[in-house]
């Protein structure tokens, strides 16, 4: 729905890129996405991902390939870490169910945005979803993450609203504010 609504706001083409979070390293994700890109021929190029995707693209400029320049938008990605993913993990035989990628998030060290491109980050604050099963989130959260692990210093603009971790790529407000970043490098109020 999302990738959907960007096409038609932005009249641009939108492609998804799919990735093994589970058994491929963030690592081998990111420069898979990295040589997925080099291929594109275009003159812009926005990029925008939801949850761990969002932080696939983070990654990807730790070592970034030359690429048309454009925006970033991340949607409840847990650049900080997921509290809900560590509390899954301990239950038994769950571990191998995360996969590589999340494992790697989990074991990172904290970071910032050193990326070329303006960053923009939108945390859900709509309490509900799966991750309150496994794990005490501090508030605020979208269910999933909260919003203090979307946090990462050196980000261009951010933004909290009222919509879950699963609602983001349904949400048509979510849309409209992803648009508003990629066109003018900041969100609307």
């Amino acid at each position: 729905m999302l990738r959907r609504r960007l096409a038609r706001a932005l009249a641009a083409e939108t492609l998804a890129f799919s990735y093994p979070s589970v058994n491929a390293t963030l690592a081998a994700n990111a420069a898979a996405l990295g040589r997925y890109l080099s291929a594109l021929r275009a003159h812009t190029l926005h990029l925008v991902g939801h949850s761990l995707g969002g932080v696939v693209i983070t990654r990807l400029f730790d070592d970034p390939p030359a690429l048309p320049p454009g925006r970033v938008v991340v949607l409840g990605s847990p650049l900080n870490g997921s509290h809900a993913a560590r509390g899954f993990a301990r239950v038994p035989g769950a571990a191998r169910l995360l996969g590589h990628s999340i494992r790697d998030v989990l074991d990172a060290a904290p970071r910032a945005w050193g990326g070329e491109r303006e960053l923009g980050v939108i945390a859900g604050v709509s309490p509900l979803g799966l991750g309150r099963l496994v794990a005490r989130l501090e508030a605020p959260h979208d269910g999933t993450i909260t919003v203090a692990e979307t946090l990462l210093p050196g980000t261009t603009d951010r933004i909290e609203m009222p919509v879950n971790h699963s609602g983001m790529v349904f949400s048509e407000p979510v849309a409209r504010q992803v648009v508003a970043f990629l066109r003018d490098g900041r969100f609307t109020r």
